[in-house]
């Protein structure tokens, strides 16, 4: 009996495990092309984004339009310069003749020839000491959506002139014209009623212009009485005046001793040029200026024009405009005292600042997600990550938006809780689970919490950014330290080995 061959066997390998991954070689491809269209949409919310801060951009143009309307229709950045005296006069003198080459002619019986010669000069006196005590008093005006800080400023101005004459040299009659005291106001459209002068008691009337010739200064002036002997008129002179303008308050210290006192209900001022010994709270402010003319360049500068022995005024003229300009130091500071009335929260300036993290929240938004991809191997499609992009960028709009109409904080709490909302409502079904979404709503919360305190405090944004983004550097790092970044998968922990 023969023995029946047996049959043949097939050998087949056995399954692959569900845990092993595919060779590096295929999973390389597959890894980084995820990687390339995430960062690819990442960049195109930049669009909007871009888009968004143009309109910020757009907005706070249209602002300045407001503002520019106020202005045509009160009374620009009020800069007030003065009391300031003006002196006119005409030298006579005896000169001898001369002829081309300068030689003295003399008549027939060889006497030299003289005539008299006539020459006209001019001065600009500044006051010995300045005191000004005032109120400023402001209000905000409705252009549309828009506020514009205007105010009131009520002033009164006390000087004291040096009420010598300028001595001519020996040999020359001086014979003095009718003097002046100027007043400078950037723009006279902000008069309130008629300032009342007073000039060593006496009530004068003032006019209107510089009354001075070459001169871009604006404002008014009063012709004081004639000199008698040699003592000018105006020694004391006293003002009561109201003047309206907007945003900001220039004052010009022209004297040798000055004295200003501001008082205002405005909480927020901001102070340029010399720095004054000021309290600020809730109910307003006090600022007090102390100035000599030994911490100005100004007078000195105004000096060196000297009088001018120039009939067509441009000497004083030159002065004045030196004046209203406001000299510059050395180290480039203005030589005026000047307040602003500043809004504290600029919708547009805060807005324009909260759109440049937008691109951070962006990027990591889609790094929390590409996290949650790898660690529970559930993909999310680009154009989900696109719908979570752009529902980020929308809450700058909404900031934007919400903030020309309500107060800023809470235009921010309303527009971050409606994306929030929005975004925890929609990742409930990408990430199927009601607790995933609310796990990222959390970290978006967290996200928003972080850039309202880097908005809120200025000063220290560079150093809560840097920390912000260290702090989120060291997550992922911690939390990717095992990741195979070849298969995008976290391994599962292994035991370990006990050792004796």
């Amino acid at each position: 009996m023969t023995s029946q061959p047996s049959p043949p066997v097939a050998y087949t390998s056995p399954p692959s495990s569900p845990l092993s991954s595919p060779p590096s070689s295929l999973r390389r491809p597959r890894s980084l092309q995820r990687l390339l269209t995430i960062c690819g949409l990442a960049m195109l919310l930049m669009v909007p984004l871009e888009l968004i801060r143009n309109v910020i951009s757009e907005r706070a143009s249209y602002r300045a339009e407001a503002v520019a309307r106020v202005v045509r229709s009160t009374a620009e950045a009020q800069r007030f310069l003065g009391p300031l005296q003006v002196l006119t006069w005409e030298d006579t003198q005896e000169v001898p003749v001369t002829d081309a080459a300068g030689t003295p002619v003399t008549d027939p019986t060889g006497a030299p020839m003289r005539e008299l010669r006539r020459t006209s000069g001019s001065a600009l006196r500044r006051p010995q000491r300045l005191h000004v005590t005032s109120k400023l008093v402001p209000s905000i005006v409705h252009v549309g959506l828009f506020e514009v800080a205007v105010y009131e400023w009520r002033a009164s101005v006390k000087a004291a002139f040096d009420a010598t004459l300028p001595r001519p040299a020996q040999g020359v009659t001086r014979t003095f014209g009718r003097p002046l005291l100027l007043l400078g106001i950037s723009d006279v459209r902000g008069l309130v009623g008629t300032p009342a002068l007073r000039v060593d008691g006496q009530a004068l009337p003032l006019e209107p212009g510089p009354g001075t010739a070459t001169t871009s200064v604006r404002g008014i002036h009063a012709v004081l009485p004639e000199i008698q002997g040699d003592r000018v008129a105006g020694h004391a002179v006293e003002l009561e005046i109201a003047i309206k303008g907007t945003h900001s308050l220039e004052l010009t210290p022209v004297a040798d001793d000055n004295h200003v006192v501001i008082e205002s209900s405005w909480p927020h001022p901001r102070f340029e040029g010399f720095s004054p010994r000021s309290t600020v709270g809730d109910h307003g402010f006090v600022a007090e200026w102390r100035l000599s003319a030994l911490a100005s360049t100004l007078q000195g500068r105004m000096n060196s024009r000297g009088e001018g022995a120039r009939a067509d005024g441009d000497s004083i003229g030159a002065q004045l405009d030196l004046a209203a300009a406001g000299a510059t130091s050395s180290t480039g500071s203005s030589d005026n005292l000047k307040v602003s009335l500043v809004n504290p929260v600029d919708v547009y300036t805060q807005a324009d600042r909260a759109s440049k993290y937008g691109i951070l929240f962006v990027a990591l938004t889609f790094l929390a997600f590409f996290l949650f991809e790898v660690a529970r191997r559930l993909p999310i499609h680009p154009m989900q990550y696109l719908l979570v992009g752009l529902a980020l960028a929308m809450f700058f709009l909404l900031l934007l938006s919400l903030s020309e109409r309500i107060e800023f904080g809470l235009a921010y709490s309303v527009s971050s809780a409606a994306c929030i909302g929005l975004q925890g409502i929609y990742l409930s079904g990408v990430l199927r689970s009601w607790g995933r979404a609310a796990g990222f709503a959390v970290m978006l919360t967290a996200l928003y919490g972080v850039l309202y305190c880097l908005l809120a405090s200025e000063d220290s944004a560079f150093l809560m950014g840097s920390l912000l983004l260290f702090s989120v550097l060291a997550a992922v790092m911690w939390f990717t330290r095992k990741l195979d970044w070849y298969g995008l998968t976290l391994p599962r922990a292994e035991p370990l080995e006990r050792t004796r």
